[in-house]
């Protein structure tokens, strides 16, 4: 009788044992950085991390740890630069000592903007030089900052990468030619080109600050240990708009936004990082490696969100985008028209506003304008309808004007997602008075 109990404790101590044995064995194959593939770590490298099942919920200071640390809260992927001499960001000739705009009718400059906006993370490119670089909350230029829904900008920008190159035959393709599971859902009869523009018709609720939205059920999935299995499910469990068909109406969807990135994957054989390693970032010249939040780590990575890197390596994206696409040797990897065709707002129900009455939503990039009715200038220059954004929520940005040769990278940790709008409000006032102010700077 006695024997029992006491076999049972020492399976239950050898159990026990084991695990952290093969916790520790774990956490060695991630290596020192907490990724597999990682070698340099960024810094800082919090030691203390907050709970990813909570990321909604996060308060600013938690959120700071976290969003500087999300490329090893989930699995990850790297893309390497693989050894690249660094594409040179020299100072611009013309620094931005202060910005001057208004908000709700009062003057504001830029330690007003900085704290408005919770700002931990700031870059500012005129004609590819440095204008203005600054860091908040601890975060050093060698800090991997998490985009949020910048990266379907990314995504997208890949897409294009991927049509030049004749990996993916058309924006009008159906996308069950490169997902088939997704055969018999909602999803069927959608296009590519609807998928990019938000416009499938789907069901999705994309409420931030609900438990029961689609977007919080995906945020717990992620956290899950089989995240792939639990998205796709969600995804592929939405129904359709009744009496709706794709391309009639603008409705924002991570959960489709996730489907282009699965398309992305399926059509050029690779994950999102290593397509993005492979194509631009390794050829570009970025200055450190960065890490794409995987479901599956080597096969599927997050398309709707995820891309993380360092604030200079945003800007620099931004410039390659900026040029259309172009490494700097020259070799152009986009369509001639491609980002004339991903700024082509969709004119479909609900994306023309009064701020954006020409739409608001093209390839998984916004226009971003100020309310008619905001109390803030300047809400237009000569050239900010050009401005084309990449947005995140907690106030994540790149704002890219060709016109003005001008990219400005944001990073920060609003108290709420996305409310209130004035700070989007802001964003672009913001980025005009910026433009403004350089260009008299010039003109010096």
């Amino acid at each position: 009788m006695l024997a029992i109990p006491t076999i049972k404790r020492s399976f239950t101590v050898l159990s026990v044992l084991a695990a952290m044995t093969g916790a520790a064995h774990a956490d060695d194959a991630k290596g020192p950085c907490g990724v597999p593939g990682l070698q340099t770590c960024p810094q800082p490298f919090d030691k203390v991390l907050p709970a990813p099942k909570d990321m909604l919920t996060w308060d600013q200071a938690t959120r700071v740890v976290g969003f500087r640390n999300t490329y090893r809260l989930y699995g990850g992927d790297v893309f390497s630069i693989h050894g690249a001499k660094p594409y040179p960001l020299p100072a611009a000739d013309h620094t931005l000592a202060d910005v001057r705009y208004t908000l709700d009718g009062k003057p504001q400059g830029l330690a007003d903007y900085l704290h408005n906006q919770s700002v931990t993370g700031l870059l500012v490119l005129k004609d590819g030089k440095v204008a203005y670089e600054h860091y908040a909350q601890g975060n050093t230029a060698q800090t991997l900052w998490t985009s949020r829904s910048v990266a379907k900008s990314v995504v997208s920008v890949l897409v294009g990468v991927a049509l030049k190159e004749g990996k993916i035959k058309s924006v009008d393709d159906k996308i069950t030619q490169y997902v088939p599971e997704l055969k018999g859902s909602a999803w069927e009869d959608v296009t590519l080109h609807q998928l990019m523009q938000h416009t499938s018709g789907v069901v999705w609720d994309e409420n931030y600050a609900s438990k029961d939205s689609d977007f919080s059920h995906m945020t717990q999935c992620e956290a899950k240990p089989d995240p792939y299995q639990c998205v796709l499910n969600l995804v592929r469990s939405v129904k359709r708009k009744p009496g709706v068909k794709p391309g009639e109406v603008w409705s924002y969807n991570t959960g489709g936004a996730w489907l282009v990135g699965r398309v992305l994957e399926n059509a050029t054989g690779q994950t999102i990082a290593k397509y993005l390693e492979n194509q631009v970032w390794s050829r570009y010249g970025m200055q450190q490696d960065g890490v794409w939040h995987a479901l599956v780590s080597g096969k599927v990575d997050m398309g709707g969100h995820g891309f993380n890197a360092t604030l200079r390596d945003w800007g620099r994206f931004g410039q390659f985008v900026l040029s259309g696409g172009q490494l700097p040797g020259g070799e152009k990897l986009l369509p001639d028209d491609w980002i004339a065709r991903s700024t082509h707002w969709t004119q479909a129900k609900g994306s023309v506003t009064a701020a954006a009455p020409n739409g608001q939503y093209g390839y998984q990039w916004w226009y971003n304008a100020p309310a008619p009715d905001a109390k803030a200038e300047p809400k237009k220059t000569a050239n900010s309808d050009q401005t084309f954004w990449a947005l995140g929520i907690f106030g994540q940005t790149i704002a890219i004007n060709p016109a003005e040769r001008l990219v400005v990278v944001q990073w920060s940790t609003w108290k709420n997602a996305e409310t209130p709008s004035s700070l989007y409000d802001e964003q672009a006032v913001f980025v005009n008075a910026v433009a403004e102010a350089l260009d008299r700077g010039q003109a010096k």
